[in-house]
This record gives structure tokens, sequence and C-alpha cells, in this order.
């Protein structure tokens, strides 16, 4: 895909010419083809065993001559039984003749370890280096209930340019492949189960719009729910949107894994600012086709996702305003203490008032619960993964009755 490149304004003058190619990128289809692993065979040749699914695998075996049976202890042997095979010498139990074909034929991983960071209370930032030396961010983080979670990456950067996100300054770099997002959970099983145990959740909030790279990210999520392979519980995978209207659909129709929708604001106007995409696809649009589409799914609720933005959206207005619109939508609402970065115009909301606004909504009746910051010592909480370099994404308008809390 071709990198997307912004300029910053030098002058809020100029900053309406500056946000003609985001706005205008926004009226394009979007696409869903990833570059540059999309094919499931890597640069030397060799067949990519990550960017298969089971069904996939099975043929590509049958192909090689070998029966289906083969493929499925494969699919143990990268997925499966505590394996999680990262080369041909650690398919324990495979027929020798399949391992020196698979040697030959095949490759097991498309990422590298570039680097660890630990914070201060134990979230783990794993840095992956890509085929094309690009970077991209992952992040663990155990909790002491006995549950993990991974947060997986969907793309280099992010072409949403969410104002508060971090990740969104970059832009778009590209989309990862099936394997470069499976590999992610199955890196986190390996590097970390035996110091926190089963890593039990994954959570598609890591880099990018999952929904803008849907294609390979309903593959890959139909590989961790494997139940001959990686096994995470669907309701245990949760794919976070920012409101992607069309692909919300198809995943909710093609996709039996958690639905997250990052909300952050009860109007039009602040939500067109914060989050652009929403000019696209507006909260009316959004919360309706929502009410729509989940008439047909059985005890199914969407998570509500709301970073608080002091003076921005989070006075009781916002609350009750946020009753009224979520009415008749199967749901939870997290509320999500914002994460201060380099050059954020926005500060976090403080504690107390989070607990007052939800208060408010439990009292309506919602299931409401505060996630506070996790790993943002070292740029691992939410909105902080990525480093954007010289060329960002802009800096929106700030709406005149807002400037005094930015």
């Amino acid at each position: 895909m071709a990198l997307l490149r912004w300029t910053l304004p030098s002058s809020p003058a100029s900053l309406s010419l500056h946000r003609r190619p985001f706005l205008s990128i926004l009226r394009r289809p979007l696409l869903t083809t990833a570059q540059p692993c999309g094919s499931g065979s890597t640069g030397n040749s060799k067949v990519l065993l990550t960017e298969m699914d089971f069904s996939e695998l099975e043929r590509w075996v049958q192909s090689q001559g070998y029966r289906p049976g083969q493929a499925l202890m494969l699919w143990k042997c990268l997925y499966g039984n505590n394996i999680w095979a990262h080369s041909d010498d650690e398919l324990a139990g495979l027929n020798k003749e399949f391992q020196k074909m698979l040697s030959k034929n095949a490759s097991f991983k498309s990422l590298i370890i570039k680097d660890i960071h630990e914070a201060s209370d134990g979230t783990r930032k794993i840095l992956f280096t890509l085929e094309d030396e690009m970077v991209v961010e992952t992040v663990v983080i155990p909790f002491s209930q006995g549950r993990t979670t991974v947060c997986v990456s969907s793309q280099v950067g992010c072409a949403m340019n969410c104002q508060f996100c971090y990740t969104g300054r970059m832009g778009l770099r590209r989309h990862l492949s099936t394997a470069e997002i499976v590999e992610q959970a199955v890196f986190a099983r390996r590097l970390f189960t035996s110091e926190f145990g089963s890593i039990t959740n994954v959570v598609f909030m890591g880099m990018g719009e999952p929904f803008h790279n849907i294609e390979n990210v309903i593959k890959a999520a139909s590989i961790m729910v494997d139940e001959k392979g990686l096994q995470f519980s669907p309701r245990k995978v949760t794919v976070s949107t920012s409101g992607l209207v069309p692909q919300l659909k198809r995943f909710l129709r093609e996709s039996n894994c958690a639905l997250a929708v990052s909300l952050n604001a009860t109007t039009d106007e602040v939500r067109n600012w914060i989050m652009p995409i929403n000019r696209k696809y507006n909260l009316g649009l959004l919360l309706e086709t929502l009410r729509e589409e989940l008439r047909f799914k059985h005890r199914y609720k969407v998570l509500f996702e709301y970073v608080m933005l002091a003076g921005i959206n989070d006075s009781f207005e916002d609350a009750r305003r946020l009753i009224e619109i979520v009415r008749g939508i199967p749901c939870k609402i997290n509320l999500i203490s914002f994460n201060p970065h380099s050059g954020s115009l926005f500060k976090p909301t403080p504690e107390e008032k989070m607990i007052e606004f939800r208060n408010i909504l439990a009292e309506a009746g919602l299931v409401v619960f505060l996630r506070l910051s996790r790993g943002d010592d070292k740029m691992a909480a939410c909105g902080q993964l990525g480093e954007p370099g010289d060329i960002q994404a802009p800096m929106l308008r700030v709406p005149e009755q807002f400037r005094m809390a930015v």
C-alpha cells in the first residue's frame, strides 16, 4: 500500500489546506489487501505456514503428497500442544520425511523480536521487526485475577487520525498480513506462558484500525479461536473499531468474536473533531446499524469504549446523553483513562470525576467498567503505541468552545 504522507500546517490559517488529503481519503473506498505479505509465501519462495487457515494448510500438505492427518499434526505443532513451533526442529512426532519437506518448502514465522520493554506494573511491550524492516508493537498485560491479555496490532500506523491517539500521528504505513497478526499471539504464548500462566484474552486494540484490514483480521481471528489450534474462546477475542459501518456489518455476520466500538463522544460535533471517521459514518448511522445487526446475535453485547478527555467529553451532560444514545443496544461501557503522549492537546479526566461519570451510567442500569492506565511509563498503554517520525498526520482545528480545555 502506498504510504500516506501529511505535513503539519505551519499556521492555523493553513489548516484547512492540510486537512484535505485526509478528508479525501475518507471519501474513497477503504482498501483491504495486505501489503506486502498477503500471498502466503515469503520472499524466498517458501510457503509461510502462519498465513494459512487449517483448510488451506490441509490442501497445501496434500499437494505435497502427504495425508490430511499430517496437516492436523502440523497445525497442532504451530498453535496447540504448548509447542507453538517456530522451526522444523520443533515438530516432535511428525514423520521425518514430512519434516524434511517442510524444512525445504515452508517458513514458520514472519516476525523477528527487536526489543521487549517492561513497565513498572509488569506490562510488556514487544517490538517486532517485519520483513520490510518496519516495526510493529504488541502489548502483553497480566492481571491479578489469573487473566493475561495480548493486545495485537493490525497495521503499521493508522489512517483514522483520531486526535487523541499517538499511533494516529503516523498515518498508515501498511496493513499487516494474517501471519503477522496471528504470530503476535503465538509469540505472547511462547514468551510469557511460563511467567504469567495461560494467555487467556486477545484484543485487537494495538496499532491500526482492524476493520480497515478486515480480510486479514477476520482470518487471523478465526485461526486464534480454532478448537484444534490456539483455542481462544470467541468471547475472549475482541476486535475494536472506530466505526467503519460496512465492515462492522460484515464482521457481525461472519465472525463470532466479540466487538468493541470506540465511541468517545456523545455528539457529532465533538466526534467529527476527535474521530474524523465520524464525518463519513456519523453517530446516528453507527448506532442504528448496531441496533439492527445485534437483533440477529443471541446474547451478544457490544463493548463501547469511551476515552475520557478532560473538558471535552466528560461532563455529566455527556453522561446523560450517553445513556440515551445507547438505549436499545445490548452493551457494556468501558471508561478509559486518557494516556498522555508528546504533542497531545488533551488531558486525562481526574479519577474522581471518572467515578462520578460511571455512577451516573450505572444508576441508569448500564454495565460500566473503569479501565485505568497499564504500561504507560513505557508508552505501552492505550493510544500510545508507535513512532510517528518526522512526517505526521495533521492536528485538526479545535472547535472554539473547547479551546480553553486544551
